[in-house]
This record gives structure tokens, C-alpha cells and sequence, in this order.
């Protein structure tokens, strides 16, 4: 008999589950923490324009970062300017 045979390897569906949601968080935590300068758009690549599209523009928008910076967005970004990354609050 081996000492395998002995301590018989014991798995309950808690211990699965808890592995499971580690494994899953984990997963997820570098989409949570928020972008550097690096990883943030360019103005070209964000289609930035100076204007609101039509009742939309920065100041409404979740992204934005008074006075004048977005989340999302590299350099200065008007309130009253638009991009195609625009998220309207709730």
C-alpha cells in the first residue's frame, strides 16, 4: 500500500467552486484596473472632434475628467468636444 492509498485525495464541490471563482477573478483583475497614458487612444484614433454631435459632448459623458482630460482619451479634451468612445451616464 502506498501513501497515496492511505490519505485518499478528498475534492468537495466547495473547494472546486472557491478554486473556480480565484481562477475567474484573477482573470478579470487586469481588465479593472484603469489604463495608463500609454494604453490610452490617441485623439485620431479616439475620432476626436472639437464639437458636440449634436446634444452629446465630453462634459456629459462618463469618460470625461474635469476640467479638461478623459479616461480613455490621451491629452486634453474639450468639454464641448465628442469621440466615438462616448458613454452617456445612466
Amino acid at each position: 500500500m502506498n501513501a497515496r492509498d492511505e490519505r485518499p485525495f478528498k475534492r468537495s464541490r466547495r473547494n472546486v467552486m472557491r478554486s473556480l471563482v480565484g481562477g475567474v477573478s484573477a482573470g478579470l483583475l487586469p481588465r479593472i484596473v484603469p489604463a495608463d497614458a500609454s494604453e490610452k487612444m490617441t485623439r485620431a484614433q479616439a475620432q476626436y472632434q472639437d464639437a458636440p454631435n449634436g446634444i452629446y459632448s465630453c462634459g456629459l459623458c462618463t469618460l470625461f475628467e474635469r476640467p479638461n482630460a478623459c479616461k480613455v482619451v490621451e491629452g486634453e479634451v474639450s468639454k464641448d468636444g465628442w469621440c466615438k468612445a462616448f458613454a452617456l451616464a445612466d
